[in-house]
């Protein structure tokens, strides 16, 4: 019996960690990704996806560590889940993208264009 409450246990704790299917609903923006490459980041040669989009018609660059793929041009739902502004010129800025497949990537802004 303490086997089987053992076993409940762990089960259920690695449902609590596995958490629940985004909803849809919570990614409002619309991004569109206008040109994805794949660009090598420092002295450990890791990859990481670097986007050009529009979001709210301005344009930005997004990058994503540690990715070495090139994400399809289209459009996409995110939301964003970081945005602070330290001063009244400096910002840090983080987009969640929803995929069809109801899995996320977070990507940093690392360049605004006019």
């Amino acid at each position: 019996m303490k086997k089987l409450v053992t076993v409940v246990l762990i089960l259920l704790s690695a449902m609590a960690w596995a958490g629940t299917e985004p909803n849809p609903a919570d990614y409002p923006i619309n991004v569109h990704v206008t040109s994805s490459r794949m660009a090598l980041e420092g002295e450990a040669n890791a990859f990481s996806q670097k986007l050009s989009v529009t979001i709210n018609e301005k344009k930005y660059e997004l990058r994503c560590p540690g990715v070495n793929a090139l994400l399809a041009l289209g459009d996409y739902k995110a939301k964003l889940v970081r945005n602070d502004h330290r001063t009244a010129y400096d910002s840090y800025q983080v987009y969640e993208f929803l995929f069809p497949d109801n899995k996320t990537r977070k990507f940093e802004v690392v360049g605004a264009m006019e």
